[in-house]
């Protein structure tokens, strides 16, 4: 790897890693506050279920790249709009929780919800007080995947020309470049890394009940 390319570039591939950070944390975070109530909704309801898991699968097999491209025509936007990244991105991270969010709430014990009814807890109660919490481990877990997964695919926005690490993919490989492909793998490794500690530290900090446990 050329050092200096990298020294004298520094504050080029700075830049980038932050906005590919930025356009990767939205998409997580939407993701999920999405796909928390429709996977709760799935675990009510057969009819919710039979509907919105399989849709979730069929939504993942949409390839990235025209899903990009078709964005601007159904939202507004133009095509080189962040925010196609952020909604492809977001969806895709939907179609990868809501199986996962809806088998975390399945595996809460009926007898739980029950005791928890039992004792004057409302609906309410029992999601928030109840179903959520112990469902947290298998969340924290689909909430990984969806990270790594995302940090990779917002690369492919480089190829409609939204900014992130994905540029040195794209432009040491019209170059010949390779220290610029090395600096854009390990720059999006090192994010997933980071990612990844994080939201394993909040899932620890979210289960104190579970210290102890491998993540």
């Amino acid at each position: 790897m050329n050092t200096r390319w990298v020294s004298e570039n520094s504050a080029q591939i700075w830049q980038l890693t932050s906005y590919h950070a930025v356009l990767g944390v939205i998409p997580i975070i939407a993701s999920l506050l999405v796909s928390i109530p429709l996977g709760w909704w799935a675990h009510r309801s057969r009819n919710a279920r039979r509907i919105l898991v399989p849709s979730a699968s069929v939504l993942y097999a949409l390839p990235s790249l025209p899903l990009f491209v078709l964005l601007p025509l159904i939202i507004g936007t133009k095509i080189l709009d962040p925010a196609n990244v952020v909604v492809a991105l977001t969806l895709y991270g939907i179609a990868l929780l809501m199986r996962t969010a809806t088998d975390a709430f399945d595996s809460v014990g009926r007898s739980v919800r029950a005791n928890a009814v039992a004792m004057g807890h409302s609906d309410a109660q029992v999601f928030w007080r109840v179903a959520l919490p112990l469902a947290v481990p298998a969340l924290v877990a689909g909430v990984r995947v969806v990270s790594a997964s995302t940090l990779s695919l917002v690369s492919v926005g480089a190829l409609i020309g939204v900014p992130s690490l994905g540029y040195f993919f794209t432009d040491g490989y019209q170059r010949s470049f390779p220290t610029e492909i090395w600096v854009g793998i390990i720059g999006t490794l090192v994010l997933a890394i980071i990612f990844d500690i994080v939201i394993v530290s909040m899932g620890r900090l979210l289960t104190p009940w579970q210290k102890g446990a491998t993540p």
